[in-house]
């Protein structure tokens, strides 16, 4: 059986291992919040709000998602606005600024700050190594990423979780579940 802290990814493939890994199982009314939060990532409802939607006090609705998915609901909803913000940055021009704006952080320090808490890099720092990553990338062969010697032969297992890991908030906790389902 896995562990508790083994059953709850705090990333944004949550609902993959819901659906794919046996014996792991949200309560309903945390599918219904993390769907709201999902929907509204900038974080214009209350936790008061989201208790009332599912007819629970916010004490009980805080114990029931950190029982279930191993974080309060405020950490999660600020790992949703982060891993947003990441896409963003990856895919947009907008400014720093414009992003914290759509994440829902009015304040560009605070979202400074917790970018690089979750990243290890400031927004502006992780934009450019990531563009200095995809354009050495395009320029090593066919525009697919570093060659690897035969292309055509698919990634080993082992690549496979590593890629993983790597895209994921939290890439022990990714890499475990990933090992483990595997072995299963």
């Amino acid at each position: 059986m896995l562990s508790s802290a083994a059953r709850r990814p705090e990333s944004k493939t949550v609902e993959f291992w819901v659906k794919h890994l046996p014996g792991v199982w949200l309560d309903k009314r945390v599918e219904k919040i993390i769907q709201m939060m999902r929907e509204d990532v900038r974080g214009e409802l209350s936790l008061g709000e989201f208790a009332q939607s599912v007819n629970l006090s916010v004490w009980r609705l805080c114990h029931i998602f950190k029982s279930d998915v191993g974080m309060p609901p405020i950490r999660y909803l600020r790992l949703l606005r982060m891993e947003r913000a990441k896409d963003l940055l990856e895919s947009s021009f907008l400014s720093v600024k414009e992003i914290a704006y759509q994440v829902g952080l009015n304040d560009e320090s605070h979202f400074v700050r917790d970018f690089k808490s979750t990243y290890g890099f400031s927004p502006a720092l992780y934009r450019s190594n990531f563009k200095n990553k995809a354009a050495v990338d395009t320029h090593n062969g066919n525009g697919h990423g570093p060659s690897k010697g035969n292309s055509s032969q698919p990634q080993s297992v082992r690549e496979h979780v590593v890629q993983i890991a790597k895209h994921t908030v939290l890439p022990s906790v990714q890499l475990f579940i990933c090992v483990f389902s595997y072995l299963n």
